[in-house]
């Protein structure tokens, strides 16, 4: 068990498969990209399935999402998911992508054993959607998102961050879209990963921003704390049901005392939190005699030394030196 000093059980793995993205996003990475990672640096595939089975059979770890960078970028992803699909216990499994790859990957992902995707879009607009990824891939996401609901990899999820000038008034639209696609939205306050640490809290929008511009459309009714559990979104049922649309506030409404999540870098160190600045190495533990469960003693140590929360509100708050493409999701 992945307990912390907190009393905290972490159940849900993140695992970074690349730093690499094919996209430039504004609020991620400069427009030339960034250092990637060396090749031997990155865990292996057999590497990344050890540390899987390691988390769900030694460590109680229920639920994998497969992230990035964009993990549909790694040739291996459909064999990794395939392995982990045939662990005992099995694993609940999704990716977090930006959707490019999806309308080539989606059914293979489905037979593999993924269960689910979230994707990424800012925008319904192709020039905005230009503007803030700096590539010019509106349409294949758009085919992605439609390729994921074919292959059933349900309930498609579609991650938005509003960024102020360019998207912020975007919010009623995408919901409607949303709503008419079958896709459960959720909007994701901006966070202080960008590689470039140009992020400030100023000028922000803020859940209380999302909301006040969605209630302009439609009736919100919040699901409840019941329903959300250690999920970072909260739910708001529209106009009565069946739809609902999500928030992920992490920066104006933490949720630190609920999460139930650990993390693994693509070069195979664990972190405990999204802006930890402190990492675990694995990969060395990987590359050398450590058994199963010398490797799973220096997950669980990793993880009681977790914080009480992000530190976002500490005046003193510095972000992680690793940004977002890095970290995974």
């Amino acid at each position: 068990m992945l307990i912390d000093t907190y009393g905290r059980v972490a159940t849900d793995l993140r695992v970074s498969l690349t730093d690499k993205c094919n996209l430039r996003c504004t609020y991620c990475m400069p427009e030339e990209g960034l250092q990637w990672l060396a090749k031997p640096d990155l865990l292996t595939d057999d590497e990344i399935v050890r540390l899987v089975r390691i988390a769900v059979t030694l460590l109680g770890v229920r639920d994998v999402r497969f992230t990035g960078g964009e993990p549909l970028l790694r040739p291996g992803l459909v064999g990794i998911v395939e392995r982990c699909a045939a662990l005992a216990p099995r694993p609940k499994m999704s990716v977090t992508t930006n959707g490019i790859g999806l309308r080539r990957t989606a059914a293979a992902l489905k037979t593999a054993g993924l269960d689910r995707v979230n994707v990424s879009l800012d925008t319904l607009r192709r020039d905005v959607f230009k503007t803030l990824t700096r590539r010019d891939r509106h349409q294949d996401v758009l085919d992605g998102l439609a390729a994921a609901r074919a292959a059933g990899l349900t309930p498609v999820k579609v991650n938005t961050v509003l960024m102020p000038g360019l998207n912020d008034d975007e919010a009623p639209e995408l919901l409607a879209w949303a709503v008419e696609n079958g896709y459960e939205l959720r909007f994701i306050e901006q966070m202080p990963l960008d590689a470039q640490h140009g992020w400030k809290r100023e000028g922000m929008i803020t859940a209380g921003d999302i909301l006040q511009s969605l209630r302009t459309r439609f009736t919100l009714t919040e699901e409840g704390g019941e329903e959300r559990g250690s999920a970072p979104a909260e739910r708001w049922i529209v106009d009565g049901g069946p739809h609902r649309v999500g928030v992920i506030a992490s920066v104006t409404r933490p949720f630190c005392s609920a999460c139930d999540r650990t993390r693994l870098t693509a070069d195979g160190q664990v972190r405990t939190c999204l802006f930890a600045r402190e990492e675990t190495d694995l990969r060395a533990a990987l590359r050398s005699d450590a058994t199963d469960q010398d490797i799973a003693t220096l997950w669980k140590l990793a993880m009681w030394g977790k914080k009480a929360g992000s530190g976002l509100d500490d005046p003193l708050f510095l972000q992680p030196d690793r940004p977002m493409s890095a970290i995974g999701g």
